[in-house]
């Protein structure tokens, strides 16, 4: 009986040709017979996954393999199939990355297989291991108001946990309070408690399948608004238990700099929640030691917000002047902003693009590139003042801007090109788009002062919203028509579009790059890649998910 199972499993894998596979268990080679055989940049076949099993080892830094686009089939607007074997660990010290990708960043064109995995979006982690499948051809972007999260003035930040987008908000009225609000689409949002009375939710994140929120004090008139008129301050951290219910996580404190007041950010490192503050009271890096337990990890000598997990080490902002970014390696602190030219007040944000790290920044609103250990300037959004939340969305990088709040995608060469009209049109001297989340596919971005929150698409693509699992998944990606399927370990999670429709094209000019991608580079194991040559039913990947499960 068994024998009869994998052969029907084998003729069912059968029914769709391979156009390539590669084990990747010993070498990169393809057995599929088209001989597509990629070169090979710093890929190991040496060092098994933490199981024990041969797969290839791609070290998140500089380790990608290529196929010449000669060497692969004109797919243009043909169906197809990705599916492959990834292992990634439960603690990380750098992002997930991309899987697989051909894309061309001039036209806007190709596809893009990867794990959202972003912290330091101004304040908050809003993706954890989220796998996200898109596609496009140079579309046009289009928005939706997606409403008003209760009183918000402003969207501190997003996370993405269990199928759900959550909001933190600051409400400063005399007996209002900083609330999270779960996302339950078109323009509704539902209330899911206020945990402190200070008047602001200033950072979310997710870590280990919880939601965590970092409450504060906000100073309005920092963003050219009225005093707030609650001014309880904050400095405690919360972690959501289901309704409006919250559970007390700690205060923020050290001997050396005091008890805080602000949030400044929250990020998972090395398996650890770890948080800032915002304000002078209680500036520093603190780890969560469980319970209500924080340790202090010190300060550079600076405010550090927003931290951001890049190539093992813990990256931060600063709001004091001169800024420029420090790096924490999990004992040290060293400046990393002496470089930057012109020079910067303040920073806010990091985005990973192209394997390099970006940032975000204020008076000229100029977006930097770290170059090993230089910053780049690569040009500067309009006439804008600030660049904010920063985000890779379907093969782009965008930022949100200050005092217009309008969304900027970067084209290259030192190019920005406004992609929306003001987001916040609310009167007086700035308007902000703070924050952002990749959630259904799409990039949501939140403003202030009318705490709005408005979601971006281009071309198609769709996401998984839950945090993907450690250890061995089996990862299928589908396109039919103008529809896109995902799949983990046999099942699908995330589907869009018509599969009758007009099918979005791709441009056979670029490489297929495996283990790398627009954003970042894969940080784990890979093995028995195989593209198809159609769109593979579920009944197809099911029997791809079980002949893994008997090897």
């Amino acid at each position: 009986m068994r024998l009869l199972i994998i052969l029907l499993l084998g003729c069912s894998v059968a029914r769709a040709s391979l156009l390539g596979h590669w084990p990747l268990e010993k070498d990169s080679e393809d057995l599929s017979g088209f001989k597509r055989h990629p070169a090979n940049y710093a890929v190991s076949f040496e060092r098994p996954a933490p199981d024990g099993r041969p797969a290839a080892y791609f070290n998140g830094r500089d380790a990608w393999l290529e196929l010449s686009p000669d060497l692969m089939p004109a797919l243009k607007n043909e169906d197809f199939s990705i599916s492959m074997e990834i292992y990634v660990n439960t603690a990380l010290d750098d992002a997930l990355g991309d899987l697989i990708s051909q894309f061309d960043a001039e036209t806007r064109t190709g596809f893009t297989l990867g794990i959202a995995d972003y912290s330091g979006v101004t304040n908050s982690s809003p993706n954890v291991r989220n796998l996200f499948w898109g596609m496009d051809s140079g579309s046009e972007a289009l928005w939706e108001f997606c409403g008003r999260p209760g009183k918000a003035i402003l969207i501190f930040g997003f996370a993405v946990l269990d199928g759900a987008l959550y909001a933190g908000t600051c409400e400063p009225g005399a007996d209002e309070s900083g609330h999270v609000y779960r996302y339950e689409g078109d323009s509704r949002w539902v209330d899911c408690g206020a945990p402190d009375p200070s008047n602001a939710i200033m950072a979310v994140a997710v870590h280990d399948g919880k939601l965590y929120a970092g409450a504060g004090w906000y100073d309005t008139t920092g963003s050219s608004l009225e005093a707030s008129a609650n001014e309880r301050p904050g400095g405690k951290i919360y972690c959501y238990q289901g309704g409006q219910s919250w559970e007390y996580c700690g205060q923020l404190s050290n001997a050396e700099t005091g008890e805080a007041g602000t949030l400044g950010g929250l990020a998972v490192y090395q398996g650890a929640l770890h948080a800032t503050t915002l304000k002078k009271e209680g500036f520093g890096l603190y780890r969560h030691e469980g319970g209500t337990q924080w340790r202090y990890l010190g300060n550079p000598g600076q405010r550090v917000l927003s931290p951001h997990v890049f190539n093992g080490g813990l990256y931060m902002v600063s709001y004091d002047a001169p800024g420029g970014p420090f790096l924490f390696d999990g004992k040290d602190w060293s400046y990393r902003g002496a470089s930057l030219d012109p020079p910067i007040h303040q920073d806010y944000s990091f985005a990973v693009f192209g394997g390099k790290l970006h940032l975000s920044t204020w008076p000229q609103a100029y977006v930097y590139r770290l170059e090993e250990e230089s910053w780049v300037a690569v040009g500067r959004p309009g006439e804008e003042l600030e660049t904010m939340g920063m985000m890779v969305y379907n093969g782009k990088l965008y930022t949100g801007t200050l005092p217009t709040s309008r969304v900027y995608r970067y084209e290259g060469k030192d190019l920005w090109t406004a992609v929306s009209d003001q987001l916040d049109t609310a009167e007086g001297r700035y308007r902000r788009t703070w924050s952002m989340a990749l959630y259904d596919g799409k990039l949501f971005c939140g403003t202030l002062p009318s705490g709005n929150v408005h979601s971006l698409t281009t071309g198609n693509c769709v996401s998984w919203d839950h945090s993907l699992a450690a250890g061995w998944r089996h990862v299928t990606a589908t396109r039919q028509g103008g529809s896109l399927k995902l799949y983990v370990d046999g099942n699908c999670v995330a589907s869009r579009g018509d599969e009758k429709s007009d099918a979005l094209m791709l441009n056979q000019e670029e490489p297929w790059l495996i283990g790398f991608g627009p954003g970042d580079h894969f940080n784990g194991w890979m093995r028995n890649l195989r593209l198809h040559d159609s769109c593979l039913s579920d009944k197809e990947i099911a029997g791809l998910y079980a002949s893994t499960k008997k090897q």
